[in-house]
C-alpha cells in the first residue's frame, strides 16, 4: 500500500528536473523561444504567407431557462443566443524580404546565444553538481 502512494509522488518530483537540469533549462529559455521563431519563420516563407489566430465571436444558441426560485419553482423554459468566442486561423500576406531579413538577424541571434548557452551550461554543472 506505502508503494502505491510513493510511486506518483516520486514521479511528481522527478518530472520537475534536477536542480542542475532546472538551472540550465531557466537559463536557455530565450534560446528555446528564437529557435521557435526561426522554425515559424521559415514556414513562412516556404509557404508564401504567415498564419494568424484570431478571436470571433459567434452566436450560439443555448439554454437559458431561469433558475428555479421559492417565487417561481418552475419557470418557464427560454432559449437565447450567447456570444462564444472561436478561435479561428487566418491567412495573412507578408513581405518576404523582410521575413528573410528578420530569418538572417534570428540566426545570428542564435548563434550568439549558442555560444553563450556553453558558459552557462558549465556554470550551472558546477553549481549543482550530480
Amino acid at each position: 500500500m506505502k508503494r502505491a502512494l510513493f510511486l506518483p509522488a516520486l514521479l511528481i518530483i522527478a518530472a520537475c528536473g534536477t536542480p542542475q537540469e532546472q538551472c540550465i533549462s531557466a537559463s536557455t529559455r530565450d534560446a528555446r523561444v528564437v529557435s521557435q521563431l526561426i522554425s515559424e519563420t521559415e514556414t513562412n516563407i516556404a509557404r508564401g504567407y504567415a498564419l494568424e489566430t484570431v478571436v470571433e465571436l459567434n452566436k450560439e444558441w443555448v439554454n437559458c431557462t431561469p433558475v428555479p426560485t421559492e417565487k417561481k419553482p418552475n419557470p418557464k423554459p427560454k432559449m437565447c443566443f450567447v456570444d462564444v468566442p472561436t478561435e479561428v486561423i487566418r491567412p495573412v500576406a507578408i513581405d518576404l524580404n523582410a521575413e528573410r531579413a528578420k530569418l538572417t538577424s534570428l540566426r545570428q541571434k542564435q548563434a550568439d546565444q549558442a555560444r553563450q548557452a556553453t558558459a552557462i551550461v558549465v556554470q550551472c554543472q558546477a553549481l549543482y553538481l550530480e
